[in-house]
């Protein structure tokens, strides 16, 4: 499909990222759609989504390392952990920057972080926010994440900062927060949250839901996401990769862009000189 491709989202606040694609996709013209990593509702900022046959890539490009921007509020208490839920005040506190740059580096490095009950991970096929609005008990098993690099970027107020955190994919970064807040024996609140870097992907070159209602976007090419060699194939070899057979080659082994003239059928494995279409994005 001609319009296959990532267009890079600048998702606003108040939107979910499954209606965010949605919209996309209606806005396009596409047949299908999807995202690489879901944005929280009360979260903004990067949401690269894909287009047609390019919605293959989601294995490959989900669990990308991020990079978000946060604002948390120490003192106060939410069950979403942000804005979306009703916050309550609950002390006082007073977070000196000097200490919180010190807690922050226990932070860095891979730990099991457990996810917040109001998250879309499944418990016994329903999903933990639907659960706890229910009023049942939610208990979420411990993920790994890794922390990357965490740094305050400003102090708001005496019990307000402004976190950059580089993490892993599955990171939750309001989890995050109640774990910092901890730290302080209090509780902490996302104010904002938004997603800076996906991977390679980054904000700076996205669009906003308006600009690409109006045809203003870029569409990334699948084939500008791998740096692998480009080989080329004739109609019959390309007639028989996309009938899921194997082809002869005389290239080395290792991974190749496949392509029949300008056409980018997707990406191969030789291996013995046997050439084979290991992902088919035609």
């Amino acid at each position: 499909m001609n319009n296959s491709g990532i267009i890079l989202l600048n998702k606003p606040r108040g939107l979910s990222s499954n209606t965010a694609v949605n919209v996309v996709k209606k806005s396009v013209g596409a047949l299908k759609a999807g995202h690489l990593g879901t944005l929280d509702v009360e979260a903004e900022g990067l949401l690269p989504i894909t287009l047609n046959s390019s919605t293959k890539l989601f294995d490959m490009f989900l669990n990308k390392d991020k990079t978000y921007r946060t604002k948390i509020k120490f003192g106060e208490y939410s069950p979403t952990y942000d804005l979306e839920g009703e916050i309550k005040k609950i002390d006082e506190v007073v977070i000196d920057k000097k200490v919180l740059k010190s807690v922050l580096k226990h932070f860095i490095g891979s730990f099991d972080q457990i996810p917040p009950n109001y998250s879309a991970k499944k418990i016994n096929g329903k999903k933990a926010y639907q659960l706890a609005l229910e009023g049942k008990d939610v208990e979420l098993k411990p993920k790994r994440i890794t922390i990357y690099d965490i740094k305050v970027v400003k102090q708001l107020a005496k019990d307000f900062f402004e976190l950059e955190i580089s993490c892993s994919a599955g990171t939750y970064i309001r989890a995050l927060a109640r774990d910092i807040a901890k730290e302080f024996s209090t509780c902490g609140v996302c104010y904002e949250i938004i997603r800076t870097r996906c991977g390679n992907f980054k904000l700076k070159n996205s669009k906003s839901l308006e600009e690409i209602k109006k045809g203003h976007y870029n569409l990334i090419k699948p084939e500008k996401l791998f740096n692998f060699h480009k080989i080329k194939v004739t109609e019959n070899e390309m007639n028989k990769l996309l009938n899921g057979a194997d082809i002869k080659t005389l290239k080395n082994d290792g991974t190749f862009k496949v392509f029949y003239k300008n056409q980018f059928l997707g990406l191969g494995e030789i291996k013995n000189q046997i050439l084979h279409l290991s992902l088919r994005l035609n």
